[in-house]
């Protein structure tokens, strides 16, 4: 599967919600559930923690024009709704303790009262699966499981929903919970394991709030404004801002986006009827691609078309119909006579696209799909029915029964835009959905775990980056701590010097990290697990996100994670590469000296593995072999998943870096 998360395929509809399921998809709307008598907002309810030493904004709704008061610890502030039901509040600074009663009530009567506060710190971790994963998919799970009973660190998990435009509230119900084997098995292992670590030197209240979604990239995370500062998404937002109030015309739309993309790749045009290029018979038991015995699609990550005839009568053409496609590994751009009626994201997800009255035929009917897939299995995956032409009046016709022909993409043509409103691989839809909903609310820091699903854009990454982290301090307000986890090893380990885009990304990590005062890399390289995307290790990842805070967030003169390279220069016949936030001193692990140096110059493929000599805060570096060429540049762990042994006594990796060498 392409996503972190699998999840079953669910069982058919049954035939009384046929109707309802022909509305046109739409994302979350804004509501507040369960909200009842509630005067607060859905964020400040029992065992909540509140941050520390800073002005707590509190928010909530009434009665339009109706008057508020605020009481915590005995202390009170007072608020109006305005003319939307909306009130603000701010309460004084407050010093880390509890537990405290926070109570709201109107001039109309209204009241609410949330026990078991706690004043502290509030970590808000966010990212895709590396953040997501739980910690009973972690070492040792079932002792760590058993052993959580700290009342003094509480859990809160965003719920996993997009949207096209800024939500006022979560898409579905949330909770504070305390700690408890019950309530940590799910939640983020490496917020957890960070915080447990924390409060070993900083001992107050932690509470975290947990934003991820497997498979996300981080264009999904940012706000509109945000993403209209790198000018490159102006007309995919102009869609999704049209997705919000039509979704059938922001189909369209973005179906001419599509193949505006399509058509500076090739002259084809495979949605059409005519002009179509050469089509193979796919089997008739469609499954994943890798699986069908086609050599070119063995271990084949990329597009793939598919197309099928459905034949109608005038009876059925005329009825208000759904296209139902069942899952696609993992993004779908699908047609139906020529005409874009839907894209969606996710393994996991089953496609069901309204079509619009008149689209269908008498007779032949085409149907057409691109599938993108960028790991493990891809295509058309779902039973055979589940693929299906859904009519208003409960009966269904089958896409399977006339058999579909498929087309490779060369991998030349690269990989195509995804549809804004997509929710993990869109533009502003996790953030609209998962950021927009907690306000001002007060945190100390925010931890970032992502970065596998834009490998292939490190460029762009590195501008989106900074935007991001700028945003979300925006948002919260202040210069808060910003920890970036590097990517973990993963994938096959380099027996030569290779070039890599993950290494790109995780330099891109480390440069955007460097620029920032209030900011600290996470070093995870050594922690990966090549085989497996997603390392079990998460407690070690804790304690170095730990000790980047405690550096960054808490000013504690050490430093913030391994050995930081400072400049490469040549000195003679070496290049010397000197270090700097060594604890203790430079050391080789498994060798007398370290490995997973190299000497490049300019051009891509023109680096060389180096000898190397740690010399105190330095490492000496000479060409190995026949490598004559006077080098550039110096890389150092370079690799999807490379070797590389230099640690300090903390004991912390040095992390992947490329630096200049100057004269």
């Amino acid at each position: 599967m392409s996503t972190a998360c699998h999840r079953h395929w669910p069982q058919r509809a049954a035939l009384a919600t046929v109707l309802s399921m022909l509305a046109l998809p739409v994302l979350a709307q804004s509501h507040q559930p369960d909200a009842g008598n509630r005067v607060l907002d859905a964020l400040f309810q029992d065992h909540a923690v509140l941050q520390r030493d800073a002005p707590i904004p509190i928010w909530g709704r009434a009665t339009p024009g109706d008057s508020v008061v605020i009481e915590f610890d005995g202390r009170r502030s007072r608020s109006r709704a305005d003319a939307s039901g909306h009130w603000q509040a701010e309460l004084q600074a407050h010093r880390a303790g509890g537990p405290y009663q926070l109570s709201a009530s109107t001039g109309s009567g209204q009241q609410q009262t949330v026990r078991d506060l706690l004043v502290g710190d509030v970590w808000l971790c966010s990212g895709q699966s590396n953040m997501e994963l739980q910690v009973q998919r972690t070492l040792d799970s079932r002792s760590e499981i058993a052993g959580a009973s700290d009342d003094g660190i509480r859990l809160l998990t965003v719920p996993q929903v997009g949207a096209a435009s800024p939500q006022a509230g979560f898409g579905k119900a949330v909770a504070w919970q305390t700690l408890s084997p019950d309530s940590v098995r799910d939640f983020s292992a490496a917020c957890y394991y960070f915080a447990r670590e924390l409060r070993k030197t900083v001992p107050v209240p932690m509470g975290l709030i947990n934003a991820a979604w497997g498979g996300s990239r981080i264009q999904a995370w940012m706000s509109e404004a945000a993403l209209r500062q790198s000018a490159s998404y102006d007309r995919e937002l102009d869609v999704l801002d049209t997705y919000a109030r039509d979704p059938a015309l922001a189909v369209r739309q973005w179906g001419t986006l599509w193949q505006d993309w399509w058509s500076q790749q090739s002259t084809t045009t495979p949605w059409a009827a005519t002009g179509n290029g050469k089509w193979t018979a796919a089997p008739r038991q469609l499954t994943a691609w890798e699986s069908w015995g086609v050599p070119a699609l063995a271990d084949f990550n990329g597009m793939l078309w598919y197309r099928t005839r459905v034949r109608l009568t005038a009876p059925q053409a005329a009825q208000p119909a759904r296209l139902l496609l069942g899952n696609v590994d993992e993004v779908d751009q699908s047609w139906v006579n020529g005409q874009s009626v839907g894209s969606s994201y996710g393994a996991d997800e089953p496609r069901s696209y309204a079509l619009p009255a008149g689209l269908l035929q008498a007779g032949d009917n085409l149907i057409v799909v691109n599938a993108l897939d960028t790991y493990r299995d891809g295509g058309m995956v779902g039973p055979a029915e589940s693929r299906a032409l859904l009519f208003a009046d409960g009966s269904r016709v089958a896409l399977d029964e006339a058999g579909w022909q498929y087309q490779i993409v060369p991998p030349a043509y690269g990989t195509p835009p995804r549809a804004p409103w997509q929710t993990a691989a869109g533009l502003s839809t996790l953030y609209n959905g998962m950021i927009a909903p907690l306000g001002r609310y007060g945190l100390r820091g925010m931890l970032w775990y992502q970065g596998e699903s834009n490998t292939a854009e490190a460029q762009r990454y590195a501008q989106l980056l900074p935007l991001l982290r700028d945003d979300w301090r925006r948002q919260f307000g202040g210069e808060r701590a910003w920890l970036i986890v590097q990517l973990a090893n993963f994938g096959n380990v380099p027996t030569t010097p290779v070039e890599s885009e993950w290494s790109q990304l995780r330099e891109v990590q480390r440069q955007v990290a460097n620029a920032d005062p209030h900011s600290a890399l996470a070093v995870a390289i050594d922690i990966g697990e090549s085989s497996d995307i997603h390392p079990a290790n998460k407690q070690e990842l804790g304690r170095r996100l730990a000790r980047a805070a405690r550096h960054v967030a808490y000013d504690e003169a050490l430093p913030a994670s391994g050995p930081v390279p400072v400049s490469a220069q040549r000195q003679d016949d070496a290049v010397v590469v000197t270090f700097s936030d060594i604890t203790g001193a430079l050391v080789a692990r498994g060798a007398d000296q370290p490995i997973g140096f190299q000497l490049c110059g300019e051009a891509a493929g023109s680096c060389h593995y180096a000898d190397a000599r740690i010399d105190g805060r330095q490492v000496q570096l000479r060409a190995s072999g026949s490598a004559q060429a006077t080098p550039t540049r110096v890389r150092y762990c370079w690799g999807d998943s490379p070797v590389c042994t230099l640690y300090d006594g903390a004991p912390l990796p040095a992390g992947p870096f490329e630096l200049p060498i100057s004269h």
